[in-house]
């Protein structure tokens, strides 16, 4: 059922316009508007939530579950709630990976640099994601083994250039351990020129157009990596961890992982992590 919808272009539409409503309705009407009281803290200063995250997921929630009967949902925020909604990812029901204010520190300081990412998958497996950048106009769709497109237009992550320093995101200082600040040090190495990320949507998305080489990350929640990751891997790029192995969104992943413009690259910058 699932391949069939994967071949279907008004599911794929459908599921796009969902997004776009979501945001529409509930993101950038609060963009740059947002009061103080409609920005809160979870698990600390650095790690923000506002009503517009909420109320996204809430929204995309109830027209994904329409589109496709019997999926379930895993979003951030509801996982949050509730971290027991986190098992779904592993079970048998289709499941929407949602984040759908990713980069809410870039979001409440007034900055385009945010996105809201979904992602389709079953027993594991990515199907299809969505990386929607309502600031920046931009929306790139990628669907298993059908490719990667942005704005309509087909994405290709290319190759880094011969000679040059590898440009490689890496999990920001602001959220990271000191364990897994020491897991990416590996990184100040020569003909590599690492920087903190911003929403980690965006980064994935600046590797599938080739402008960024890698990205190298520390932790494995599945909303920050799902829509990415295949985003990558259809623009022609690849995702490892360091044992080798590509990421897992069902988790047990041997961290920190990247994923790059081609396997290459993913292998050199997983040889210079270092186990958290």
């Amino acid at each position: 059922m699932i391949d069939d919808l994967l071949d279907d272009t008004g599911f794929l539409s459908a599921v796009e316009d969902a997004i776009r409503a979501a945001t529409a309705d509930e993101v950038m009407p609060r963009w740059r508007k947002l009061a103080a009281h409609e920005v809160g803290e979870k698990s600390g200063p650095h790690d923000l939530v506002t009503v517009a995250d909420r109320e996204a997921e809430k929204h995309l929630a109830r027209s994904l579950i329409a589109l496709l009967p019997g999926s379930v949902v895993v979003g951030e925020e509801g996982v949050h709630a509730d971290p027991g909604v986190y098992d779904a990812v592993r079970g048998d029901a289709p499941v929407w990976i949602v984040d759908p204010v990713d980069g809410t520190r870039q979001f409440v300081r007034g900055e385009p640099g945010f996105c809201t990412l979904v992602a389709l998958a079953r027993h594991g497996e990515l199907l299809a994601s969505w990386t929607h950048a309502p600031a920046l106009g931009e929306t790139a769709v990628a669907v298993r083994g059908r490719g990667a497109r942005l704005n309509g237009s087909a994405l290709r992550a290319g190759t880094p250039e011969p000679g040059a320093a590898l440009r490689v995101a890496t999990s920001h200082p602001d959220h990271t351990t000191s364990a897994q600040k020491r897991a990416i040090e590996g990184l100040a190495a020569e003909g590599v020129a690492p920087r903190p990320c911003g929403s980690a949507g965006l980064e994935y998305l600046a590797v599938a157009r080739g402008d960024s080489d890698a990205v190298a990350f520390t932790w494995e929640y599945a909303w920050d990596h799902a829509a990415g990751l295949l985003l990558v891997t259809e623009a022609g790029g690849a995702h490892r961890t360091i044992d080798g192995a590509p990421f897992r969104v069902t988790g047990g992943n041997a961290l920190p992982f990247t994923a790059a413009r081609d396997a290459a690259t993913a292998a050199r910058v997983a040889s210079l992590l270092r186990p958290q």
